[in-house]
Parts: C-alpha cells; structure tokens; sequence
C-alpha cells in the first residue's frame, strides 16, 4: 500500500495550560512545534466554576490545574502568535463554556478574522453539564438554567462558527467516577438525548438545519486498560448512536448520523507506586481508541506518566506525545481496513453492550431524561457505588494492579530519584502577579461600557433571549470571568449537586475477622471511650477542587465502619469547613484536595481550629501531595496524610481512629491478630 492510501491520523493534543496565559502560551508554542496538531486548553478552577482570581474560593487555586482566564486580554495573550483559523482548539470549559467561546471568538475578530469569517474557526467547547453534577464539579448554575447555555451556544454556533463543536458530551468523567462501561454509555447516551431535545424544543432552530445540529455533537471519552472490551464499547457507542439520530431526530444522512468523538485515555488507573508502568497502560490505552478503523478518536490525548505524582512537565508531555506519533507514523497500523471485522468475539461482546446501554437508556427516559436522574441522586448513587466496588475489588486483591497489590517489589527508579523535579510546580508568587493584573485591566477597562453590558446580559437571562450575543458584547466590554458568571449567578442561583454518600450501598463485608470488622470494633470501643454514641468523622472538600471521588469513597466507608459522617460537598472555605466541625461537634477532619491548593488551605483549617480552641480535633489530608507537602503539612500539624497509593481505604479509616485516640490522650488500641 502507498503512503498516499493511508488514512490521516487522528488529531493529537495535550492537554496543557498553567500557571499565567503568557506561560501557557509559550509552551503551546513549543508542543505545536513538535507536530502536536491541535490544543487542547486547561483552566484553571476558578476560569471554569465563574470567579475571579481574587475571589476568596480562588485563594491557593490560580494557574494551578490549568491558566487564568479572566477577561479579553488574557485570552488575547494566550494565542499570541497562534493562527486561530489554522488551529483546531478543545477548551475543557462546561458552566462557563459560552463565556470562553466568546472571548476565544473576539480574539479570532481580532485576528483578521470578522464577523462574517468566524466559518474558518474549528474546535471544541466540552460543555457538558450532567456530568460535572456527577463526577468533576465545576458546575455553578441549576440544570435548567444550565441546558438554556447549552442550548443558547449550540444554536448560535450552527449559524455562526458552523464548524465549530459546541458541546462533547463527556463520558470520560464518568468512568474516573466509577461508571461501569454500560453505565458510561447509558449515562452519555441520555445527556446527549437531554441537549438534542432542548434545542429541538427550544425554537431556535429550524427543523430542516436539525441535522446540522446533531452532526456537529461530539463526544469525549475515557478508555481504559481492559483495552478489548473498551475498543467494543466504542463500536456499541457508535451504533446506538446511529440508532438514535436516525429513529428519534429523523437523521437520514449518514453523515450526520457518525459517532464523533475524542479521547483522553484513562488518568483513573494511574499509580503513584511504580509509575513507570503507567508508560504501558497509557499506550494500551491508546490502541483501544485507535486499533479499530471503524470505531477510531478523531482526535487522542494521552496523560503523562506521573500524573498521579503532580503536574507533568513539558518533557513529560513530548513523551506521550511521542506514543501516539509512532504508532501513527512507524506501524502499519494506518494502511488496513478494520481488523476486527468478522469477529465473533468482538460481535458477542459489542451486542451485549449495546443491550445492556439501551435498557438503562430507558430506565433514565422513564425516570424523566438525564435532568430529571441527576436531581433525584440516581445518577450520583449509581456513580458512588460503582467505584466503591472497584475499590473493594482491588483492597481485596480480585482487581489486580501491578505495583500496587501485586509485584510491589522494585528496583530504585531513576525517573522519581529527586521527586521535586520529577514534576512541574507552580510558584506561589503567580497567584499575587495574576490578581495585581487583574486589578489594573478593571482600572483601565471602559467602566460604563461593562456596567451597560452586565446590565443587558441580567436583562436577557431573566427573559428568553439567546445569551451569546449579549456574552460577546460583554467580552469586547472588558467584562471579567467572575463578573460574568455572578450576574449570571444573581438570576439563575446556584446548584449543590447531590454527593450520592446517604444512598450508596454497603460495598464490603464486615464478617467477623475480616479487616472492616475489627476497624467497627475500634470504632466502637473508642465512642465508649470518649463517653458519646458514635464517632463523628467531617469529610471536607475545601477551595475549588471538584473532584471528589475520593473523598466520597472515604466518607462511605467510615459510614460503613460505624461513624457518622458529616459531608457537605465540594467548594468550600477553610472557614466554612471549620464552622461546621465546630457546629457538628466532629472527633476529626479530613480534607481532600487534589488540584494543589493543599499547601495553602489545609494549613488554614488548623489555624482557625486553633483559635476556636479545638486543638484535640485531629486533621488528616489526603490527595495528590508530594512528599516535601505532606512533610511541610506534617509539621505545621496534620495528624496523618494519605496519597494516590494508600489504596487501602479500610486501613485509612483505621489509622483515623487511631489519630481520634492519640489527639484525645486514650491508649491505643490492639488491633487482632
């Protein structure tokens, strides 16, 4: 076969962006220059739930996990030198998705390309709402008012910047959730159904340009190492997919009837032990989205090798980058039709998901659509208990992880022999210069111009306007990413999702011996000790951190081992979180925090427990902290910390308990032979 008959890669990106726009600019530079061939941008938490780097809740999160977006000029910095008409760009954005595609908009304006040239812009908002109630948290308003953003960007951009995607529907979130592939099919499937049917009801746009819309949704997806079953769950997406448009929107034209998606393969599986043997996974990973010609990514981005460890460095990123050029550009595998056809393997396998998707598609549909499971913590609950079975397989030893629970002996790895280089770390000092810019862009801005502006944006979303025009408006009106999302915030409210803890089922056995019974025990003896009914234990998610499925896996096994959880969420203050220790009369405190602000906030809830005079409340921090954090943490007073390879959430509740002992001078306890 000539090269000429081979098929085109797919699109490769990394995902990438911290610290301040012009740094982030700067490195997608340096990737674009490597053959890298298309972005794909991370914000920062407070660009993606709506707040200003000097909003409390910002305090320890800007340019952490992603850069600072905050008005028109650091959008302008951030493709700097970077030919938007030439670029296909994914913005991981959801709740504030219309906001960054109308700041990425006006720089594209400004670029040469007018209103009537916008045809040329190419890429993806994420946008996908459902699935930051249930798994990734950066959600900011209630669902209905939620699905109207959707729904008001996906019918501006049919007529706008037609070959834009504005929405991926996310799967990929939902498998680091725990989501069985059934369930992350089900649960994609019925978002999917959810946005089709508001922009169909919505008005907006003409059942004969229906097809534009539903040709232009696109999805993102997780695949995992179990490499063949998530290479067939891929072909079952495609052809309920194909189901679907065709049977409930009427799609005749194949065309717009292709299941289009990206991938990010699996960051869940990734091991802080050994990490070198996450270079493997990540390229089974890989061949599960790119093996099969018929059910390929249109675009992969791979995680580096010590995710699970900090923030990749550049060098980390070119090596996953690296993977995906040589399968693309050194095998043969670009040269042959689809190499499964004919299976009957395959086939069996792909039936069975198709089957199983479509009977939880319709249980969704009778609960009331997406919408509707998410508000009722069906979803969530399903979610929870998924990954709390998961994490039973594997502290029992049936779900085996290399390195983890099995073949834990190694040899020193020269990759993490100094572990403060083996990762990239944002300085401290960034957050101050990114605030004092931030203050001198609202001095210099045209006030009247964005007062007006903000204005007109409360007046459109109180009515039923289509939200895009006034967001551009506000954009070119030098309006900030807090100020926008705050207006929005005094008309539409706020949404608490629901955490899914009450609901989730008791997933390990507590048999007489077995390790979850002796820690009830422990449990027991000491609420006896400490003269009260039952242990109180507070789970706390405090600052920006969305991801919370650690913390929800904690708090429902110490609800299983006989405490009283106190879990409120996610985004919360240190000073919030204190207060309701305090209230809640708690016997100890965990906090989870993985996006990096735990140098910052964590040392803040022991200052004010101090003050409170509750110094016999023990602190525990869990997340991914490297080890020069966890011994700075340790010494400014945390009882115990636990990273990413403390797998056995059995014997952490344990070792709380022991903490609750110490703090409050009883005897430890000896624990069973």
């Amino acid at each position: 076969m000539t090269e000429r008959q081979k098929d085109r890669p797919w699109l490769m990106r990394t995902y990438a962006g911290h610290s301040t726009a012009e740094a982030s600019n700067e490195l997608y530079r340096r990737n674009l220059a490597k053959g890298q061939t298309g972005l794909s941008v991370a914000f920062d938490l407070p660009t993606q739930t709506g707040y200003d780097s000097d909003h409390i809740l910002a305090r320890g999160e800007v340019g952490r996990v992603g850069v600072p977006i905050a008005h028109l000029g650091d959008m302008r910095r951030l493709f700097q030198d970077i030919p938007l008409e030439q670029t296909n760009t994914s913005m991981t954005i959801n709740a504030t998705a219309m906001w960054l595609l109308a700041l990425y908009q006006v720089v594209a304006e400004e670029q040469g390309l007018g209103k009537e040239s916008l045809t040329k812009l190419q890429g993806t908002t994420q946008n996908d709402i459902v699935k930051e109630y249930l798994s990734r948290g950066t959600h900011v308003f209630p669902p209905v008012p939620s699905l109207r953003l959707t729904t008001d960007m996906i019918a501006y951009t049919v007529s706008h910047i037609p070959k834009w995607n504005p929405i991926n529907i996310c799967s990929y979130h939902l498998q680091e959730a725990g989501a069985t592939p059934v369930q992350e099919i089900a649960y994609a499937m019925s978002t999917a159904i959810a946005v089709l049917d508001a922009v169909r009801d919505s008005g907006q746009v003409p059942q004969e340009r229906m097809g534009d819309v539903v040709g232009r949704i696109s999805f993102f997806v997780n695949a995992g190492v179990r490499f063949v079953e998530e290479m067939c769950k891929m072909r079952a997406f495609g052809r309920i997919w194909d189901k679907i448009t065709r049977e409930r929107y009427g799609m005749e034209d194949p065309k717009h009837r292709r299941f289009r998606y990206g991938v990010q393969v699996n960051s869940l599986g990734l091991t802080e032990a050994q990490p070198e043997n996450n270079v493997q996974r990540i390229v089974l990973e890989m061949l599960a989205v790119t093996l099969s010609k018929d059910a390929r990514a249109r675009a992969v981005q791979l995680p580096a090798w010590n995710e699970a460890l900090g923030l990749p460095r550049p060098w980390d990123q070119q090596w996953s980058l690296r993977m995906q050029q040589v399968l693309a550009y050194e095998s043969d595998l670009l040269e042959y039709a689809d190499i499964f056809e004919g299976s009957k393997v395959i086939e069996a396998k792909v039936n069975e998901l198709v089957e199983e998707s479509l009977t939880e598609i319709d249980r969704i549909e009778d609960m009331g659509g997406a919408m509707a499971a998410v508000e009722s913590g069906y979803l969530k609950s399903q979610l929870v208990a998924s990954h709390a079975e998961r994490r039973a397989r594997i502290e029992s030893g049936q779900e085996k992880i290399v390195g983890v629970n099995i073949f834990e002996t190694t040899e020193p790895n020269p990759l993490t022999a100094d572990l403060d280089t083996a990762i990239q770390t944002v300085d401290p000092a960034v957050e101050a210069r990114v605030v004092a810019a931030l203050g001198q862009w609202r001095e210099a801005r045209d006030q009247p111009r964005s007062d007006r502006a903000l204005e007109q944006l409360k007046k459109v979303a109180a009515g039923t306007g289509n939200l895009m025009e006034v967001t551009v408006e506000c954009a070119r009106a030098g309006v900030t990413t807090g100020e926008w999302a705050g207006a929005l915030r005094e008309v539409f409210g706020e949404f608490r999702a629901p955490t899914g803890v009450s609901s989730a089922p008791v997933t390990v056995a507590a048999e007489e011996g077995s390790a979850l019974a002796d820690v009830r025990r422990k449990v027991r003896v000491t609420a006896e000790d400490l003269g009260v009914g039952k242990l109180r234990f507070l789970v706390g998610k405090p600052g920006l951190d969305g991801h919370s499925n650690g913390a929800e896996q904690i708090a429902v096994r110490a609800r299983d081992a006989g405490f009283e959880v106190v879990y409120q969420g996610i985004r919360l203050t240190p000073e919030q979180i204190v207060d309701a220790a305090l209230a809640e009369d708690v016997h100890a405190v965990g906090l989870s925090v993985l996006s990096g602000s735990h140098a910052q906030l964590v040392p803040d809830v022991l200052d004010r427990l101090r003050v409170a005079g509750a110094t016999d409340i023990p602190v525990i921090a869990g997340g991914i902290i490297p080890n020069n954090d966890a011994e700075q943490l340790r010494a400014a007073g945390v009882a115990a910390v636990f990273t990413p390879k403390d797998f056995d959430i059995t014997g952490i509740i344990g070792r709380i308990v022991d903490e609750i002992r110490k703090a409050n001078k009883l005897d430890p306890l000896e624990v069973p032979a």
